[in-house]
């Protein structure tokens, strides 16, 4: 049967190409549509990848300069600009070639190009370079268009100085001074690679505090570091205007911690969210689509037109490409009969700043904010060995405990390698493991990863490394 099944991707990011590989391997006959020359998606062409490659160089450049506490010191770096960006732009290139290479050998035919809906089950495809156009008939199709930066109305502006996303990691030069509009992840992202090239950089956030959402304990070491690293952090602040001078960006701004209502940047990155892509001949199908440009899918990923599934960023949030990876699996595994759903418990996510801050599961805003009662159990890393042997103590790892039956519901990292140490946490809460599994569970020492076990321990008042004696 599967042989015979006709599937179309709409999509080529890692929600797109993790289900078309499946669906080969699975056996279908798969064809996937996207308009980059390789598989890949923003994340590798213009977001996680080429991010996280300048992210490394920032930390490289950063712990250059702090050596200086170790009794090691360096010269000033000199950065070659052109090389930094050839080599971001090597690593893209190796990535999404070896996807290209893989879908030749599961036999999926990639067509590059830009997909409509004539109606549920045919595509009108518009080759990539006036190649023309072509007509694609499918048993099911999967929907993974993705997503783009969210932009500000009031602060569009035709310049080359204002960037979003997608403008900051091209790197064209280092400005001497920068505004990142939005404290979140991407604008923090951004910002920590700008600040460490050499940039002053100044980030606006009009709620009062960076990361809104995240646990409030989490957040403070990084924004401590920051303070350091960046010229300002104004919080409980918008920006009311923009204009282009001869100077820069003249930026005026509003709000209670304002020092100065006006200044000039050479840049200024607009960074505040991000929003779906609209799917093109949509509204040739049954598919229903919501008010914020969502597509509305049941647990299988199933739209309301039964031959027509959707996943990843165009689905809603957390826009995450881990996120929509599993989403994908399950559409096709769904496709191919499989009883499954998409109802994790854990969807991690991470935040690469320095120092990094990751989260799955319940966290403890969301705790308080829906009532529920928790425990939560903290290990500072300021007791951690390893953490000592880094010169990195200010980290915190903690565990989010249902107090009765002791079952870990949600972790939460803040420190370096956050991201690496998420991982445990996740399997943690998806397996519904309890806070004795995680204190028995022998781990290396000395490792940062140890603090997952300790912070269990300090549930039960008996970790080695801090006093905390379990009240009574």
């Amino acid at each position: 049967m599967n042989q015979q099944m006709k599937v179309a991707v709409l999509g080529g990011g890692p929600g797109g190409y993790a289900a078309a590989f499946l669906a080969a391997d699975l056996g279908m006959n798969v064809t996937l549509i996207d308009q980059e020359p390789n598989p890949g998606g923003v994340c590798l062409y213009r977001g996680c990848i080429p991010s996280k490659a300048l992210l490394h160089v920032a930390k490289l450049l950063d712990e250059s300069r702090h050596a200086k506490a170790w009794g090691i010191e360096f010269g000033e770096p000199k950065i070659d600009v052109e090389k930094l960006r050839a080599w971001k732009q090597s690593v893209v290139t190796k990535l999404t070639g070896g996807l290209g290479q893989l879908s030749k050998q599961r036999k999926i035919t990639y067509i590059r190009g830009r997909g409509s809906f004539e109606n549920s089950n045919t595509l009108v495809i518009s080759r990539a370079n006036g190649g023309g156009e072509e007509r694609l008939t499918f048993d099911r199709i999967i929907i993974a268009v993705g997503s783009h930066p969210a932009s500000v109305p009031s602060l569009k502006l035709n310049s080359p100085r204002v960037l979003d996303s997608s403008g900051g990691l091209e790197l064209a030069d280092i400005p001497k001074t920068m505004l990142v509009v939005g404290g979140g992840y991407i604008g923090l992202e951004l910002g920590t690679v700008y600040a460490a090239l050499g940039t002053r950089v100044s980030v606006v956030e009009m709620t009062g505090g960076l990361l809104p959402g995240a646990d409030r304990d989490l957040v403070t070491p990084l924004q401590r570091r920051l303070q350091k690293s960046f010229d300002s952090i104004m919080l409980n602040t918008t920006v009311v205007g923009i204009k282009e001078d001869s100077d820069g960006i003249r930026v005026t701004f509003e709000g209670s911690e304002v020092n100065e209502r006006e200044k000039v940047f050479d840049k200024v990155l607009v960074s505040v969210g991000r929003k779906p892509n609209p799917v093109p001949g949509v509204e040739n199908t049954r598919v229903e689509v919501n008010q914020r440009g969502f597509v509305q899918v049941n647990k299988h990923l199933q739209t309301a037109d039964p031959s027509i599934y959707a996943i990843g960023d165009v689905v809603g949030e957390p826009m995450l490409a881990h996120k929509a990876s599993h989403e994908g699996r399950v559409a096709v595994e769904h496709i191919a009969g499989h009883k499954v759903a998409f109802e994790p418990n854990a969807i991690p996510a991470v935040v690469f700043t320095d120092p990094e801050i990751a989260w799955c599961g319940l966290t403890e805003t969301q705790a308080q904010k829906d009532g529920i009662e928790v425990a939560v159990a903290k290990f500072p890393w300021g007791a951690s060995g390893r953490a000592l042997t880094l010169d990195r103590v200010e980290g915190l790892t903690k565990l989010i405990i249902d107090p009765k039956t002791e079952r870990v519901l949600g972790m939460g990292i803040v420190g370096s390698g956050a991201g690496e140490l998420i991982s445990e946490g996740v399997l943690a809460v998806e397996m519904a493991a309890l806070a004795s599994d995680v204190k028995l569970s022998i781990h290396p020492h000395p490792t940062l990863s140890e603090t997952v076990m300790e912070s269990a321990e300090v549930f039960f008042g008996q970790a080695t490394h801090v006093y905390r004696p379990k009240s009574r």
